[in-house]
């Protein structure tokens, strides 16, 4: 099994990164946000989830060892494959996560797109136990320099997922009309997730992408 990958990224696209290891290329699906913090050219350490199949052998990445956990956790719920568990990190914190199958909420799983309430219900009913909260948020980064240029950041983000800067920018701002204290927080993660969320609720989410006009 793959722990995790180090070494010089290589390419960064829309749902992988290919991460260059002494001339050999691992391909690696992640979340959005991981993906947005990879720059060609530079090292980067993903911690990783190996899915064996018959025909195939594919690699997951995670910014950090608790999304990795919570992943390989999703993956034990019937029914819920790597590129939904990989979806649900993609919208929500690992601890939101865990809070949600440990109170039952299972509200917080239908704002993933491809998840309706029966499937959230499963969810939070297998997980009950299996994901316990840390008790402390993994979102609070008080950090001034985040605080001063998560919006550019989050536009960049956002593009880099086949938004134009317009649109990205319009999503951000409607997103972010309801949670001040997400803008006061400055967290890029958090108001990426957020972002996205609003989307997909709104229905936005493929008529905001620049590739599917026309």
């Amino acid at each position: 099994m793959i722990s995790f990958l180090r070494g010089t990224v290589a390419h960064v696209g829309l749902s992988t990164a290919v991460i260059d290891l002494n001339g050999a290329g691992m391909s690696v699906f992640a979340t959005p946000q991981t993906l947005s913090h990879l720059k060609v050219g530079t090292e980067a350490k993903l911690f990783t989830s190996m899915i064996v199949r018959e025909d195939s052998l594919t690699l997951f990445g995670f910014a950090d060892d608790d999304e990795r956990e919570v992943f390989d956790v999703l993956l034990s719920v019937s029914g819920v494959g790597p590129r939904l568990a990989l979806a649900v990190l993609a919208v929500h914190e690992p601890e939101a996560i865990r809070v949600a199958a440990h109170t039952g909420d299972g509200k917080t799983f239908t704002k993933v797109p491809g998840i309706g309430p029966k499937v959230a219900g499963r969810i939070v009913l297998e997980l009950a136990g299996k994901l316990v909260p840390h008790g402390t948020g993994t979102s609070a980064q008080p950090q001034a320099s985040i605080k001063a240029e998560w919006k550019p950041q989050v536009v960049a983000a956002m593009t880099s997922l086949g938004w134009s800067e317009k649109d990205a920018t319009g999503s951000i701002d409607k997103a972010m009309a309801d949670s001040p204290e997400l803008v006061e927080a400055g967290n890029v993660a958090q108001i990426l997730r957020a972002t996205l969320r609003w989307l997909g609720q709104d229905g936005a989410r493929a008529g905001n992408r620049v590739g599917s006009r026309g």
